[in-house]
């Protein structure tokens, strides 16, 4: 009996179940023909109805309707917005923040710290048109015969600098600034220079006698320069040793690209190296003004949403009368003793500016472009002078680029200037 008890059920336990519960988990169970009933197979959903399962059929093939509908016409369905509105006025930016900042160009700081005398007045015209063209923001100063700055005023050019709206083009004249040191972000830098002996020349007689205006202009410029000093002969400046002819007045360039530092006033070796440092490390550019066209293809090239179209606005016939009217008068070559005394005295703006002419023109080869000028001039052949006693230089008389520019768009100059590119760019975007 026993026995009979452990084998009486299946797996060997004793089956308990009534009779009929056991028939039909055997496959039986009462039917029509008295027998019994087989059971539905195990579904999916084997918890729903027919009547659910349809159900949830009917509200994923509405809800896929509505998708589609959502595609087709751009928007999402009234029902929805309707459900929307009933369910509360929450919205993806109350769950997920505020959207994403649009998309800044790279670089979208750019400083052009503009060496005097060396086609600034062009290049900042320029710039201005560019500016409205392409809806960057210039951003200029007011001061412009302050190039050496004390730490505190560092701190805050740079500060007004960093908070201007990007993206953003900072120009005026002024010595390198390192951003880094006072916690800033370094932006790119560009700079053109020229011959150092050819932008003495320039600076001299335009101090005396100005451009294009006359010399009605140039006794507004400098109004405290005696009637002996304006007129003075250049080779007498040269050869007699004056202030404004020798050194440091004469270290000029390489300030601009050395720095701050006390010692990037010092014509010598240190000033020199830094000064080229820089240039590797944080200039994008430094060209070279008797090569204008090439520096401005290229600037096109590396900043197009700065500098895009900028050499056919330079080449446009309008624009080369403004600026034919940047010209210095009355400028006269000195006599071929008085040129190699300045050489002897700027041999370290030389060296700087070769150094720069081979680095543009082998950044020009990288890009396939040929040099179309005259033979330049040989190298001069410097011998170390004997230090010369000179007093200390007084602070930079820039010119008023800003005031300038100014003047010309009051008289009108801007409508004439822009209205021709303005058709440039539209038929530039029809034709994309």
């Amino acid at each position: 009996m026993k026995k009979q008890q452990q084998h009486g059920g299946a797996g060997g336990c004793p089956d308990t179940r009534p009779p009929a519960a056991a028939a039909a988990a055997a496959g039986g169970g009462p039917g029509p023909g008295g027998g019994w009933r087989r059971r539905r197979p195990l579904s999916l959903l084997p918890f729903l109805s027919l009547r659910d399962y349809g159900f949830c059929m009917a509200a994923l093939l509405l809800f896929c309707l509505g998708s589609l509908f959502y595609q087709l016409n751009g928007g999402p369905p009234h029902f929805l917005l309707d459900l929307r509105h009933y369910l509360g006025n929450s919205t993806y930016l109350d769950d997920h923040g505020p959207p994403p900042q649009k998309v800044l160009p790279f670089p979208s700081q750019v400083v052009y710290n503009r060496v005097g005398k060396c086609g600034s007045r062009t290049v900042v015209l320029l710039l201005r048109i560019l500016s409205e063209k392409h809806g960057f923001n210039l951003v200029t100063s007011d001061i412009h015969n302050k190039t050496r700055l004390t730490k505190n005023e560092q701190m805050e050019l740079i500060k007004n600098i960093s908070t201007a709206e990007q993206p953003y083009l900072f120009t005026r004249h002024v010595h390198f600034l390192n951003f880094s040191r006072f916690g800033g972000d370094q932006p790119v830098y560009i700079n053109i220079i020229r011959d150092p002996v050819n932008r003495f020349l320039s600076n001299y007689f335009f101090r005396r006698f100005g451009d294009w205006r006359g010399e009605q202009n140039h006794m507004i410029r400098t109004p405290s320069m005696r009637q002996e000093e304006r007129y003075l002969d250049i080779n007498v400046c040269i050869l007699e040793n004056y202030p404004e002819c020798s050194n440091p007045r004469l270290f000029y360039i390489i300030p601009y690209f050395c720095g701050q530092h006390p010692r990037c006033r010092e014509p010598g070796e240190w000033a020199l190296e830094r000064a080229k440092l820089n240039v590797n490390e944080n200039f994008l550019l430094v060209g070279i003004l008797e090569e204008l066209e090439d520096v401005l293809l290229l600037l096109e090239r590396f900043l197009p949403h700065y500098f895009k179209d900028v050499l056919s606005i330079y080449k446009n016939p309008e624009h080369r009368k403004l600026g034919n009217l940047t010209v210095t008068v009355k400028k006269t070559v000195p006599s071929p003793e008085a040129i190699q005394i300045l050489y002897q005295r700027m041999r370290y703006e030389y060296e700087f500016y070769y150094y720069v002419k081979e680095q543009f023109h082998l950044l020009k080869r990288k890009f396939g472009l040929k040099s179309h000028i005259r033979k330049p001039r040989p190298r001069p052949e410097f011998f170390i002078p004997s230090p010369l006693e000179t007093e200390e230089p007084i602070d930079d008389e820039e010119e008023d680029d800003e005031k300038w520019l100014e003047d010309i768009y009051k008289s009108g100059g801007k409508e004439v200037l822009l209205s021709p590119f303005r058709t440039l760019g539209t038929d530039t975007a029809s034709g994309a």
